[in-house]
């Protein structure tokens, strides 16, 4: 199971684009029997790219395992694996340099924030009290709001989803007591803080949650990007 330390080094090596420390770790702690395939996914990419040793194999299982589990966005990364492999067609998408969990943040964020926009010429969310920041300082002017070849809208959706994802997670305890203080728990206004309450009293649970939200929420903001006509850009590999 993918606890706290272990997430921590994994997403580590990830953001770093340590395609080596990556394999390594899949390898080493059988990470494609876990949930965490999108995370892990993105970190093969970059993996590839270098020509690490073990890369391939590890992509084409991790595209396979994508592809069976079949959440919001396997199937784009799925694609993008198998195209770097060479035994799938390679996605029409321009690649674009954004942090899946920036975005995700803007989608299922509170609608109360406003919605963002993606700069297209680097990658970067801008969230609303960004791009109002930006206006105030000067670093943004009415013609950059005005160039749609800059800027990429992004709504903000709200939390829908995200409470679904509790809803789905509850279904999968095979602790019937535990489901059911989690299921009393998501009832009414304050769902969210008392679900992760309750879980935080079970850390190996607390953990399993932050795994699976942040693939669900990662998986529908790839989802979401591909549906605009772009893919993630894998990140600049290191040795």
């Amino acid at each position: 199971m993918l606890d706290g330390e272990r997430r921590t080094q994994l997403r580590a090596a990830v953001y770093s684009g340590n395609g080596a420390e990556l394999v390594g770790l899949v390898r080493r702690w059988r990470l494609l029997d876990d949930d965490a395939l999108q995370l892990i996914g993105d970190g093969l990419l970059a993996a590839l790219a270098a020509g690490l040793d073990g890369a391939r194999e590890q992509a084409d299982a991790c595209a396979s395992r994508l592809r069976t589990r079949g959440w919001y966005g396997d199937e784009e990364l799925a694609d993008q694996l198998q195209a770097r492999l060479g035994t799938h067609a390679t996605p029409m998408l321009r690649p674009l340099a954004v942090d899946l969990e920036e975005l995700a943040g803007v989608l299922e964020g509170d609608p109360l924030s406003g919605d963002g926009r993606i700069d297209l010429l680097t990658g970067e969310v801008w969230t609303q009290s960004a791009i109002e920041y930006g206006r105030e300082i000067g670093e943004l002017t009415e013609d950059d709001d005005e160039d749609a070849d800059r800027w990429l809208h992004v709504h903000c959706e709200g939390s829908r989803d995200g409470y679904r994802d509790m809803e789905r997670f509850i279904e999968t305890r095979t602790d019937a007591g535990l489901a059911d203080r989690l299921d009393i728990a998501i009832q009414g206004r304050g769902a969210f803080r008392r679900f992760k309450d309750v879980l935080g009293r079970v850390p190996d649970q607390l953990d399993e949650w932050h795994v699976f939200s942040e693939e669900r929420h990662r998986g529908r903001a790839r989802a979401w990007l591909a549906g605009e006509g772009y893919c993630v850009a894998p990140r600049s590999p290191t040795t």
